[in-house]
C-alpha cells in the first residue's frame, strides 16, 4: 500500500496546477496485478488506510477479488440494502424479454406481487428464510394451491436473480419452505371435456358463418390452444400448412422457431368459410375487427348449457 500522486483534474477542490494524493493497494490475484484505491490522502489517515489494505489482503488470501467484492457491496447498497421489492422489480425487467408481452409480464408477476411482496417486500433479500416464506404463503397454499405454487415459483426466480447479482442468498430456502407448507391438500380441478362420441354431432351443429363457431371448429380440428386459434390470420397459412407465430404458442420464446401445423381438408374448408365472413386480417374476428375475445368460445359452450370447455377438446 502506498500514497500516489494524481493530477489536480481528478480532484476539483485542489487549485489548478496543484496535486492530490490517494492511498492505493496493489492487488495481485491469479497472476493479474491491479490497483485498488483506498481513498484520498486528505480524507483517509494512515491507520485507516492500513486497516482497509489489511481487509483487502485477507480477501486475497481467500482468493476473493477485493475490488469485485467492494463493487458488489456498493451495488447492494444502491438497491436499498437489497430489499426484496427492489430486487424483484429488477428481476422482472430481466425476465420480461422471455415473455410474450407486457400483459404476459403482468400475469407472470401477479401471484408474487399479491401474496409475497405485501409481507416480505421490505425485507433485505439476504435475510429471508424458509419460515418467512412459509408464513407469507400459508393463507393460500391449500385454498388457492395453483396461485401459491406460482407465487413460490416466481419467488425462486427472483432469488436466482439475486444470486446472479452477488447477493448471498441460499436458494435451498424455497424447497425448505415447501416442506414446511406441506403438500397441497386441494386437488387440481379437472378441465371438463366432451365425451369423444359426442364431438362429431356437436361439430356438425356449429354454424358456417359465426366467427366464434368457426374458431371452435378450427380448435377441435387442430387441437391447438385457443390463443393460437383466436389470433389466426390468412397470412399464416400457406397451402396445407398453418405456421403459428411463437408469440401464440405457450412456452415458446421469441428466438424459437414458429410452430407448423398441417391442415386437413376439413380445416382448409373452415378457413374458406371464415374468409367469406371476415373483413379484417383475423380469420375469426370480434365485432370491432380485432381477434376473438378470450372467453368467446367458452361463452358459446356455456350458452348451450355444456360443461365442456374449449381446452377440453385437446
Amino acid at each position: 500500500m502506498n500514497a500516489r500522486r494524481a493530477p489536480a483534474s481528478s480532484c476539483p477542490k485542489y487549485p489548478a496546477g496543484g496535486v492530490s494524493f490517494r492511498w492505493v493497494y496493489r492487488v495481485s490475484l491469479y497472476g493479474r496485478v491491479r490497483e485498488m484505491g483506498l481513498g484520498a490522502l486528505r480524507d483517509v489517515g494512515l491507520a485507516e488506510a492500513r486497516e482497509a489494505a489489511d481487509a483487502a489482503r485477507r480477501l486475497v488470501a481467500q482468493e476473493i477479488d477485493p475490488i469485485k467484492e467492494r463493487r458488489r457491496a456498493r451495488a447492494q447498497a444502491r438497491r436499498r440494502d437489497g430489499r426484496l421489492a427492489d430486487v424483484a422489480a429488477a428481476a422482472l425487467e430481466a425476465h420480461r424479454k422471455t415473455l410474450k408481452s407486457d400483459a404476459s409480464a403482468t400475469n407472470w408477476y401477479s401471484p408474487f406481487r399479491h401474496h409475497v411482496l405485501p409481507k416480505l417486500g421490505a425485507m433485505p433479500v439476504v435475510k429471508i428464510d424458509q419460515h418467512d416464506i412459509a408464513t407469507a404463503l400459508a393463507p393460500i397454499w391449500h385454498e388457492k394451491s395453483e396461485t401459491g405454487r406460482k407465487a413460490l415459483s416466481r419467488l425462486k426466480t427472483v432469488l436466482e436473480y439475486a444470486v446472479a447479482q452477488g447477493f448471498d442468498v441460499d436458494l435451498g430456502i424455497v424447497g425448505k419452505a415447501k416442506i414446511l407448507l406441506k403438500p397441497n391438500r386441494k386437488k387440481a380441478k379437472r378441465i371438463e371435456s366432451m365425451p369423444y362420441r359426442e364431438v362429431p354431432g356437436f361439430y356438425a351443429s356449429l354454424a358456417d358463418d359465426d366467427p366464434r363457431e368457426l374458431a371452435l371448429r378450427m380448435l377441435i380440428l387442430t387441437g391447438l390452444r385457443s390463443d393460437a386459434v383466436r389470433n389466426m390470420t390468412l397470412a399464416q397459412v400457406r397451402g396445407d400448412i398453418w405456421t403459428v407465430p411463437a408469440a401464440h404458442v405457450k412456452g415458446r420464446k421469441a428466438h424459437v422457431a414458429p410452430f407448423r401445423v398441417p391442415l386437413s381438408p376439413e380445416a382448409q374448408r373452415v378457413i374458406a368459410l371464415a374468409e367469406r365472413v371476415t373483413c379484417t386480417d383475423y380469420l375469426f374476428p370480434n365485432s370491432r375487427g380485432g381477434p376473438l375475445g378470450k372467453m368467446a368460445m367458452r361463452s358459446l359452450l356455456v350458452a348451450r348449457g355444456l360443461e365442456a370447455r374449449p381446452h377440453g377438446f385437446r
